[in-house]
């Protein structure tokens, strides 16, 4: 679950185990002084620290043990509307076909960085994607198409409509709000669909129909995700497309020019090559289980100074660019990254 769609919370239930007995994690506002070197989780070899390497660029490290909850882009659809015009789920599955991260990053630079329209981005994404040349089986069906209050979502709204006029159905677009408000809507019909996020939605959902305490199912296994949603929409009414490669899910960031010097791409070579680290995130990181302490104890990194900055947003981007931190949590879809990382 990213924070961008959801508050911060747990990231599964195996995550907690990684918690337990770890006491303070970090230090508030980066006032703490880091120690110059650290012993590496494997081998017992000191690794010396890697400090920041200032530059605009930024890169994803891939998270290579399944820290964070999957959150692939998936259509969640009213499910009366769906039985009623059959083809209606096999459009968007075309379009999650054509949408991975890196086209969703470029998807918002188009929109947040270089100002267009998210519905003029849309149509062109559509025509060149082919996604405009689909067989007409939609017999004049309306279908509205719901879209949360920030940009990816609206651009995503904008590819579902465009694709299913072009397939013959008669779609338009809303911007709904958060998620509270657009999800009984959607089981409700007032929407037809919404482009969503597996991971937030399961978790949405099971807290929904199994309370708020509910122990979580999503997890970083998407098969497993999209298993335990199945069955949470069928009682509020909802059913799934297929979910696209693309994520938008919470993400550790380094620049370009750290990642060449030290040689990292994954989290995995950041512990394995680095000493200890500046991190940058959220006030509430160095307590949440997909943050400081699960790098700490599922990846066996070395933070040796953590700085309270934002979720994702642009102070921790901008620390990252300035040299002033190391790592930071971002979201993996931001405008920001790299789209080639």
């Amino acid at each position: 679950m990213t924070l961008r769609h959801t508050f911060l919370g747990v990231a599964g239930a195996a995550l907690l185990l990684l918690t337990a007995g770890c006491g303070e994690a970090g230090s508030s506002g980066g006032g703490s002084s880091a120690p110059e070197t650290s012993e590496a989780a494997a081998g017992g070899e000191t690794l010396a620290a890697c400090a920041p390497v200032a530059d605009d660029a930024l890169v994803v490290l891939e998270d290579d043990l399944g820290l964070q909850t999957v959150d692939n882009v998936v259509p969640a659809v009213n499910a009366a509307a769906a039985e009623a015009s059959p083809g209606l789920i096999e459009v968007l599955d075309a379009v999650s076909a054509t949408l991975d991260t890196p086209t969703l990053i470029e998807l918002n630079r188009a929109v947040d960085v270089d100002r267009r329209t998210s519905s003029e981005v849309a149509a062109e994404f559509v025509a060149e994607q082919g996604l405009d040349q689909q067989e007409a089986v939609g017999g004049g069906a309306s279908v509205l198409v719901g879209a949360a209050n920030f940009s990816e979502s609206a651009t995503l709204a904008e590819i579902y409509a465009a694709a299913l006029d072009a397939a013959g159905f008669d779609a338009s677009t809303q911007t709904i709000g958060n998620r509270e408000t657009y999800e009984p809507a959607l089981e409700l019909g007032d929407l037809t669909v919404v482009p969503e996020y597996a991971g937030t939605l399961t978790e949405f959902l099971n807290k929904k129909v199994n309370g708020a305490d509910a122990e979580a199912v999503a997890s970083s296994d998407l098969d497993a995700t999209m298993a335990a949603l199945a069955p949470l929409g069928e009682q509020v009414g909802l059913v799934f497309g297929q979910p696209a490669a693309a994520q938008d899910q919470n993400a550790f960031a380094v620049t370009v020019a750290f990642a060449e010097e030290n040689g990292v791409s994954t989290l995995s070579e950041l512990a394995e090559t680095c000493g200890d680290i500046a991190l940058g995130g959220p006030p509430e990181c160095p307590d949440r289980p997909f943050c400081q302490p699960g790098l700490e104890n599922l990846y066996g990194l070395q933070i040796g100074e953590f700085t309270s900055l934002d979720a994702g947003g642009p102070l921790t981007k901008a620390a990252l660019q300035q040299g002033q931190i190391a790592l930071g949590l971002v979201f993996s879809s931001d405008a920001a990254l790299s789209s080639a990382g």
